[in-house]
């Protein structure tokens, strides 16, 4: 799954909940995804919170075939800034 093919679907789930909050998920080499309100657009802007993520464990994750908590347990995705941010998560998979 691409980064273009991720972000519309989570541009799916924001629609229903938007964030309060500016979240990015920085896949490396492959490109970064932020996510602010209801928007979703390819960037590495700051923001309140940043995940790590390879772009495959992101595929998985929106897909529901990756736990958050037990990928960040099992170190496949790394968060910094507002932790906080990152558990409202759960509400746009």
């Amino acid at each position: 799954m691409t980064l273009d093919e991720i972000a519309a679907l989570m541009r799916k789930g924001l629609a229903q909940k938007p964030l309060d909050h500016s979240l990015s998920f920085d896949c490396g080499d492959d490109g970064a995804l932020r996510l602010d309100g209801t928007t979703v657009e390819r960037s590495d802007a700051p923001t309140d919170c940043t995940i790590r993520i390879s772009q495959d464990n992101l595929s998985k994750l929106v897909q529901g075939k990756l736990n958050p908590m037990t990928a960040f347990a099992m170190g496949k995705l790394k968060v910094s800034g507002d932790m906080s941010v990152a558990m409202k998560l759960g509400q746009l998979l």
